[in-house]
């Protein structure tokens, strides 16, 4: 699995889990509607470090919390 997709099913699963649409990760973490958009459509396979960290904030996990998983164990680059 590629890396971006990994990411992708990971901000989903915590999406789901705070039952939060994009328009709140949007409000909850200041990452701009387009950026999420963007990357979350697969638009861009591109999500910069920071970006993640303030998604993870706007979920109220660490970037730890969020890598934490089997899921990251056999990434590839994209």
């Amino acid at each position: 699995m590629q890396l971006s997709e990994a990411i992708r099913k990971r901000v989903k699963y915590y999406m789901k889990k705070n039952n939060m649409s994009m328009w709140a990760l949007f409000k909850m973490s200041g990452v701009p509607m387009s950026t999420l958009s963007t990357f979350m459509s697969g638009r861009t396979d591109l999500i910069k470090l920071d970006t993640l960290l303030h998604i993870c904030e706007g979920f109220g996990i660490t970037l730890y919390d969020f890598f934490s998983d089997d899921l990251f164990n056999n990434v590839e680059d994209d």
